[in-house]
């Protein structure tokens, strides 16, 4: 501890949760079932490892995203009668492997059916009468109680730069606000932008010809009171603007040289930049944080993360009857059909062990910030919420585990990103490249060979979305119902999910077809607003494609009106 009695620094866990929109879109292997698994192996078990805490009188404090989309479907009755399906589903499993491994006398499969059995039990049990199967409400309430700030997002986690029309990112950006304040009752303090995809301001062109800017990331989010927000590493560290900015913009009427506005004339570049601070974007009151390598790598990384330990559970072998996991990673290079049980004792030992060389990384690193610097600083360990239990079976209880060591510790204080900001205003300003947190840091993951044809379909939806609030400033009644519609399916249309999928392989062409299916569905409704007054035909389609797409139900469509070369801070 410092010898004013503050201590060296400060942590925060920050959790990126998301799932794209698929409620009633499939089942396995792609679809709804993605949430199913979402709730039960990622979401649930978290909410119950953090109210285990706060019951043992722990202080914890972390950061969590939560995106809008995301909690629009955690909170539909459909989506939690079938996540409720699926938990009965996996107990009665777990149950079947019991009995079916007892007969084949093979006790050690016994012992593992039985504690996944009783594990899924646990979480039904919590399910019901812990959060009365609302996991919204519950997040709420620990953010209520101040153990954790839940950041928001993009609407749909639309990719923000590559965007083409400024309505859309605002449209984005505010479906998102207005979401948080429906869910949470309250404005939202700080963001997590999709992909940490970052776009500063820059000067383009209209179609006479007329020079205006297009402002960046920042001034959107002060309009909209949010003071805080996350950009990868390279962001703040060092390094040219990348992305976009290597070339041009690529749009639907080909390559547009992008002119990035120069930062103000009393602008000075900070001497050390570092992601143990945050730092004022250049054009607006907002605050960036960096995600902090060292730490963020000891689970990231696929050489030497903790999640590749020989101990913990294997993701990818299933048992062939239940398709429940039962086997432990074993080698890196160890053949599915090679591995061996999973010894829950041993996996249990690994995650103390990693859990307290995790904390002591923190304190070091802090304490080495301090020594240098003589100031504290901050580390953001930013990681997707789902590799934790999904992916990484005891990731959960490690994330508790930390938190616990933590909160004890006499150099480290526990915090939440805005709380932070509120007690250290940044003390430099910084002007951040174009970035991303994706492959090269760039836009890559989502514009390349495979995905550039979605682009220029978004861009005409687009500028379709924007005629349409032009040309109907005041609909009401039937007409207002089916605009409000084609806003949702521009939104879900947006999604940097269908590139993401697309690029990886993941699920190609069911995101193909999903991304498809809203670009139809927008074009029908656009199609049928253009013909004027509504009739049973227009209706009928309405009530379809709302059934299929009922996300954001307050929706206004005049969130999408045109707002290229208003007047902004530049």
């Amino acid at each position: 501890m410092a010898a004013n009695g503050t201590k060296h620094g400060a942590f925060t866990f920050v959790l990126h949760s998301h799932l794209p929109y698929c409620r009633s879109a499939g089942r396995w292997p792609h679809g709804e079932e993605w949430l199913h698994e979402g709730i039960v192996e990622c979401y649930l078990p978290l909410l119950v490892a953090l109210y285990d805490l706060r019951d043992e009188g722990v202080p914890f404090r972390l950061t969590l995203g939560l995106t809008p989309v995301l909690v629009e479907q955690l909170a539909d009755p459909l989506v939690q009668a079938h996540a409720e399906e699926y938990l009965r589903e996996l107990i009665r499993r777990a149950r079947s492997d019991v009995h079916r491994f007892e007969r084949e006398g093979s006790q050690q499969r016994v012992h593992l059916a039985r504690l996944q059995w009783e594990w899924f039990s646990h979480l039904g049990e919590a399910y019901h009468n812990r959060f009365g199967g609302d996991l919204v409400g519950a997040f709420r309430r620990l953010q209520d109680e101040e153990h954790l700030e839940i950041l928001t997002s993009a609407a749909t986690h639309g990719y923000l730069p590559l965007l083409e029309r400024d309505s859309s990112v605002y449209s984005q950006l505010r479906t998102g606000r207005d979401s948080y304040l429906r869910h949470f009752g309250r404005a939202p303090r700080a963001i997590w932008l999709p992909e940490c995809a970052y776009r500063p301001a820059y000067y383009t062109e209209g179609p006479q010809g007329q020079r205006y800017v297009k402002p960046g990331l920042e001034e959107y989010l002060e309009d909209l009171g949010i003071t805080g927000f996350f950009v990868e590493t390279h962001a703040i560290e060092g390094g040219a603007p990348v992305g976009k900015a290597l070339g041009g913009v690529i749009g639907p009427y080909g390559e547009v040289p992008k002119r990035y506005v120069m930062p103000a004339p009393n602008y000075t570049e900070p001497t050390h930049r570092t992601t143990y601070q945050p730092y004022r974007a250049q054009r607006a009151q907002a605050a960036a944080f960096g995600r902090n390598n060292p730490t963020s790598m000891q689970v990231w990384s696929q050489d030497w993360g903790y999640p590749g330990d020989y101990h913990y559970r294997e993701f990818h072998k299933r048992d062939g009857v239940s398709g429940l996991r039962y086997w432990r990673v074993t080698g890196a290079r160890v053949e599915l059909g090679h591995k061996e049980l999973y010894e829950p004792a041993r996996a249990t030992e690994q995650m103390r062990g990693h859990s307290q060389h995790f904390a002591g990384l923190v304190e070091n690193l802090l304490e080495g910030y301090y020594r240098e610097y003589g100031k504290p600083g901050i580390i953001c360990a930013a990681y997707d919420s789902e590799l934790f239990g999904h992916w990484w079976f005891e990731g959960i209880t490690w994330i508790q585990e930390v938190l616990r060591r933590l909160a004890a510790s006499p150099v480290v204080e526990l915090v939440t990103a805005s709380g932070y900001l509120e007690r250290h205003p940044p003390e430099d300003v910084l002007a951040i490249p174009e970035s991303s947190w994706g492959q090269a840091g760039n836009h890559f993951t989502w514009m390349n060979v495979d995905t550039e044809w979605l682009w220029p379909a978004i861009h005409d939806a687009e500028r379709r979305m924007e005629d349409l609030v032009e040309r109907y400033p005041e609909a009401t009644g039937d007409l207002a119902l089916l605009l409000n519609q084609a806003a949702r399916e521009l939104l879900l249309l947006q999604s940097s999910d269908w590139p993401f999928l697309i690029t990886t392989g993941q699920a190609k062409e069911y995101a193909i077809q999903r991304f498809e299916g809203h670009a139809e569905r927008f074009n029908h409704l656009a199609e049928a607003a253009l013909r004027g007054a509504p009739g049973p035909q227009a209706m009928a389609l309405y009530r379809e494609f709302y059934e299929t797409d009922n996300v954001f139900p307050f929706i206004d469509y005049r969130v999408f009106q045109e707002r290229e070369g208003r007047p902004s801070s530049l």
